[in-house]
């Protein structure tokens, strides 16, 4: 796999600068993501958020029906992470619908995590086949993610609960045993106090991108919630502790949030996104922090004068790392 050429610094400008344009033309401050109040009934189907545009306009479907990932920098490849989500909505749809085409389409991406799960002693693990830059942090083929170890969790505990296989609960168990492990030692956590962060990108410097990591805890909590493993339920309940004492880290002047330590903010669909993950985690754990962050970054709640002052940071923040990183980010 070739590697996209080295931007020169007319060009990384020039590129900003038509990213400016279009992002001032199609920044809207709600973004068609919510929580799912239903998803939280142990024997639901249904995935704690929805969307019926998040992630899909990077997908192209293959032969078989299973998403890969379009992209500028590396082509076209399988995401695991998008498998499952591709999966989850589609099972959403076909629990609202009734339409068993829908779960059969997501019955074919657990059977593609099934296949391509990596076991490597008592764990299982979803690998990215590319190289990755996120901001300074450079990853190379195979590498993991907390992302997609979480949304795969989620999927085959909602797999079990269509079909009852049991051996699919075995293996969303083995996804959690890599949240037991430092990003040194091959796993997805890094400590903060008393509490741990699961990162969707595990290399220094550290991306910390919210996202990912509510997706990895809402797939720890699917996974405690099916089996009441205690391991498990220490896993999710060190992360929201981490969570909670971290979260200021991402919040601009509770108003928005930043994405990871990338210093812009975030763009409608991730802030939107991070909204709707914290409202799911707040219901189900109670805590009030959580649900303080997630109605104070609510969109419907941002005043007018708050709104320019936002796409302003926005977008200087955004076309400043873009200059710095050489990079236009997710």
């Amino acid at each position: 796999m070739t590697r996209a050429p080295r931007a020169t610094p007319a060009h990384t400008l020039g590129w900003a600068w038509r990213a400016v344009r279009n992002e001032l033309l199609g920044f809207r401050f709600r973004y068609p993501v919510e929580a799912v109040p239903e998803a939280r009934a142990k024997d639901s189907l249904r995935y704690h958020v929805h969307s019926e545009r998040l992630f899909f306009d990077a997908m192209d479907l293959d032969a078989d029906g299973v998403p890969r990932q379009c992209s500028r920098i590396f082509g076209i490849a399988y995401n695991p992470a998008y498998v499952a989500w591709y999966g989850l909505m589609a099972l959403d749809e076909g629990v609202r619908t009734s339409d068993l085409a829908h779960v059969r389409r997501f019955l074919n991406q657990v059977h593609w995590l099934e296949r391509n799960a990596v076991i490597r002693d008592d764990e299982a693990v979803w690998r990215y086949s590319f190289d990755w830059r996120e901001g300074r942090c450079d990853l190379k083929a195979p590498w993991i993610s907390a992302l997609a170890q979480g949304l795969a969790m989620s999927a085959l505990v909602r797999a079990v609960r269509v079909t009852g296989r049991k051996e699919l609960l075995d293996l969303a168990r083995a996804a959690t045993r890599v949240f037991e492990r430092g990003i040194e030692e091959g796993g997805v956590a890094t400590r903060e106090g008393h509490g741990a962060l699961y990162e969707e990108y595990p290399g220094r410097p550290l991306p910390r991108i919210l996202d990912g990591f509510l997706f990895s805890l809402l797939g720890l909590y699917d996974v405690a919630v099916e089996t009441d493993d205690a391991a498990v339920w220490d896993l999710f309940r060190g992360g929201v502790r981490g969570l909670i004492a971290t979260l200021r880290s991402w919040d601009y002047r509770g108003k928005w949030s930043w994405y990871g330590s990338h210093g812009y903010l975030c763009p409608p669909q991730y802030h939107g996104l991070n909204c709707a993950l914290l409202e799911s985690l707040a219901r189900l754990t109670g805590d009030p922090v959580l649900a303080r962050y997630a109605e104070s970054w609510a969109p419907a709640r941002i005043a007018p004068w708050d709104k320019l002052e936002i796409l302003t940071v926005f977008l200087v923040t955004k076309n400043w790392a873009r200059v710095r990183f050489g990079w236009g980010g997710r």
